[in-house]
């Protein structure tokens, strides 16, 4: 049978937690956490059916759970393992018979999972086994031990993985049983995991695919994360204000064999290397694009400019990531308890080309904002050959960035 379902797992005791009501169950809003994320995909119009993992201790949590969904809206549910995986795998074998085509696994844990990140996972597996939603990491990570630190973690091409997650159906159930049968692999937290330990991995046309995650999909584990949660709420039913912001920057474009300002191939536009012959002279990495966004984003939330935060004159900056720029404007505004809805990217030059990157680009900044990506516009145009971007000697961004605020 052809369709798309949904898995919910939902079995865990949620030790960190506390309490004795597992944070699945918690209160919000209305209504539960597992209430909230079963209805974002109840309500997908791409999922065929949608089925709960349980402890068969929490049946009564449960029943009191989907209580104000329509009767037969749901899958029956089916009761979990010891470990997420063995849960998962029961999940899973429930709806062998069935046999969809696509299936996805979601934390019940993840309250705000948005239809949009729904759509997107599921596009992917038209041409990918499997795809997760991710988010770039941007703080620096330390390695500790005995409560000090060992080194360093370089984070590039690190990401934080969310759910859900999705899969063609045979290939997951198969490395799930696969996975089942050999207990020296290793322990697994995530289910592309699982593919990735299978001899499924080795296969060509096996890749799992990273789709853009969105800071509001956050995962509910400890106290502090029910109250974020919590907190968010209030603030979607509460009134806000709508501010925005204007960023513009510009870069002289470097001759081909002079000094570089960065080690990168080609030039660093929106969080993208793209081959080119020249390069970008400027800032930290030179990249126009994230420091007009940047601007953008401090325009918003009234906290001056780059400069400001990043003097040009510090040395320290050279060929620094203009990543960091961005997550210190994001820091700024969650500190104003600010939301961005939106970015407009609009890049001028004659070359290099943008038009092959866009997309790329878009992904790239929507993971770095926690965003999904159809809030993300990059745009490309030229100057007809007048003024300096039209005679190519540097590449301009204008940039707006819509925040939304408590009022």
């Amino acid at each position: 049978m052809a369709g798309c379902y949904a898995l919910i797992v939902a079995g865990g005791s949620g030790q960190r937690f506390g309490g004795e009501l597992p944070k699945q169950y918690a209160p919000l809003g209305t209504g539960t956490v597992l209430q909230a994320s079963v209805r974002a995909f109840l309500e997908h119009p791409e999922i065929d059916g949608v089925r709960c993992v349980i402890s068969q201790n929490h049946m009564d949590f449960y029943q009191q759970s989907i209580s104000g969904f329509a009767e037969g809206s749901l899958l029956s549910p089916v009761f979990g393992g010891k470990t997420r995986q063995q849960s998962v795998l029961g999940g899973l074998e429930s709806l062998a018979e069935t046999n969809p085509d696509k299936v996805l696994i979601h934390d019940a844990a993840r309250p705000f999972v948005s239809g949009e990140l729904i759509s997107d996972v599921i596009f992917a597996l038209d041409k990918s086994t499997g795809a997760i939603p991710a988010l770039a990491v941007v703080d620096t990570l330390k390695k500790c031990t005995d409560e000090s630190i060992d080194k360093t973690v370089p984070r590039g091409n690190l990401f934080r993985a969310q759910t859900p997650q999705g899969f063609r159906f045979k290939e997951i159930i198969s490395a799930h049983r696969e996975l089942m049968r050999d207990p020296a692999k290793e322990t697994v937290t995530d289910d592309a995991s699982v593919l990735e330990q299978s001899d499924l991995a080795s296969l060509a046309g096996s890749a799992v695919a990273v789709v853009a995650g969105s800071e509001e999909n956050f995962k509910i584990t400890t106290p502090d994360d029910y109250k974020r949660a919590q907190r968010y709420l209030s603030e979607l039913g509460g009134e806000r204000e709508t501010r925005t912001g204007f960023g513009y920057d510009v870069h002289r474009l470097g001759d081909e064999g002079g000094d570089k300002s960065s080690d990168k191939n080609g030039v660093r536009l929106c969080g993208i290397d793209v081959p080119f012959n020249r390069y970008l002279l400027g800032h930290s990495d030179a990249d126009v694009g994230l420091h007009a966004l940047t601007d953008a984003i401090l325009g918003a939330i009234g906290e001056g400019d780059i400069g400001e935060h990043f003097p040009p004159s510090d040395p320290r900056l050279k060929g620094l990531d203009s990543e960091v720029f961005v997550a210190r404007a994001l820091e700024l505004a969650s500190e104003k308890n600010a939301k961005i809805n939106n970015v407009d990217i609009t890049i001028v030059c004659e070359a290099p080309k943008i038009g092959p990157y866009r997309t790329e680009m878009r992904t790239r900044i929507a993971g770095i904002l926690g965003l999904d990506k159809n809030r993300v516009s990059v745009k490309a145009t030229t100057t007809e050959g007048l003024g300096a971007t039209g005679r190519g000697e540097g590449v301009a961004v204008q940039a707006i960035a819509t925040l939304s605020f408590p009022v």
